[in-house]
């Protein structure tokens, strides 16, 4: 069974795309993995197995 999050970043205005990386990794260290991203990265939906 999977099961998912969505989050918004606050990423700031200095060093956007560092600090969405640094976001992803954090989340990827608990187990998630992205399944969508939106567009300007205002919304991201995160997958992992329930069971894990």
């Amino acid at each position: 069974m999977k099961e998912y999050k969505v989050i918004q970043p606050k990423l700031g205005f200095r060093n956007r795309l560092q600090n969405f990386e640094d976001i992803l990794n954090q989340y990827a260290r608990e187990g998630w993995s992205v399944k969508f991203i939106g567009q300007g990265f205002m919304s991201v939906v995160l997958e992992r197995n329930k069971n894990r």
